[in-house]
């Protein structure tokens, strides 16, 4: 039996999300520090001679197995580029919450295209791997190497790796899923409107205290209208910032998922374990950022 070859989708969290307007064509612009949680969903790709998918975990339900999961539409693209390609069969263990902000779909295809990589002997910097990974979805393209960076434009300029300090945070998604198309739509822009708005603070050289520091005076533009679309999301917001020693709190994405920064570990496993005390039907995880 071939090898199996094996990698972890990790959750996407927007530490920042600045909207600079509405583009021409219809898309935002926007400026987002991204960094990459321990916690995710896991695949798994057996080589052979039928490309098909299989989901099982907490959240298979609502991840879906046909076509329009983004693990077979980005190995699709990738195939429809370099003939010959060798797929296979995937499973796909899920774990994240669907449509809640952290990106759990596109880190999934992101998993995909390097096991497919790896199984080619292709470079992530292949240019159709690059392409395949850009028609999979906005988001996909900062997935493929899962570090902290910034991402610009419509998510398909992704900036250098930064060595960001370790973050200890908590995740929590109150189970309400949020359409990002909505929540765009609800920042009431037309095309070539900007968003006033301070600049996004320059954090790639920051460290403790500054990085913190750094991330307050930032922001998420579309935490306003998520929550307006979904009052919910403000009570996430409340009850994380209520939680001993957060430093921060803040909406990741286009929500429902929010997260809060804290000092060390155990500090955040105790606001987790306060959390779900309070709200035993969200889903809440204490997780490192990197």
């Amino acid at each position: 039996m071939p090898n199996v070859l094996a990698t972890r989708a990790p959750a996407k969290i927007n530490l920042t999300l600045h909207v600079l307007g509405r583009r021409a064509d219809g898309y935002h612009d926007l400026e987002s520090l991204v960094a990459f949680a321990a916690t995710g969903d896991d695949l798994r790709l057996a080589p052979g001679e039928e490309l098909r998918l299989t989901v099982s975990g907490p959240t298979a339900a609502l991840a879906g197995t046909g076509a329009d999961n983004l693990v077979l539409k980005a190995a699709r693209l990738l195939a429809e580029r370099i003939e010959g390609l060798r797929t296979g069969s995937f499973h796909l263990t899920k774990r994240l919450p669907v449509a809640a902000g952290i990106g759990g779909g596109s880190s999934d295809a992101a998993a995909a295209l390097r096991l497919l990589a790896r199984l080619n002997g292709l470079s992530l910097s292949h240019p159709a791997l690059r392409e395949a990974a850009r028609l999979t979805g906005a988001d996909v393209p900062v997935c493929l190497e899962p570090r902290a960076r910034m991402m610009r434009g419509a998510g398909e300029t992704v900036g250098p790796a930064l060595h960001l300090p370790r973050l200890f945070a908590v995740l929590v998604n109150p189970r309400v899923p949020v359409e990002t198309p909505a929540v765009f739509r609800a920042l009431g822009l037309t095309p070539d409107q900007p968003l006033p708005g301070a600049a996004h603070p320059d954090l790639a050289q920051e460290t403790g205290p500054s990085l913190l520091a750094g991330l307050t005076a930032a922001r998420n533009d579309l935490e306003p209208p998520a929550c307006g679309l979904e009052p919910v999301i403000r009570t996430a917001l409340e009850q994380v910032a209520e939680t001993e020693g957060c430093r921060l709190a803040r909406m990741s994405g286009s929500g429902a998922t929010v997260f809060g920064l804290y000092d060390d570990r155990p500090t955040a496993e105790a606001a987790a374990a306060a959390i779900l005390k309070e709200r035993p039907d969200w889903w809440v995880v204490a997780t490192s950022l990197r």
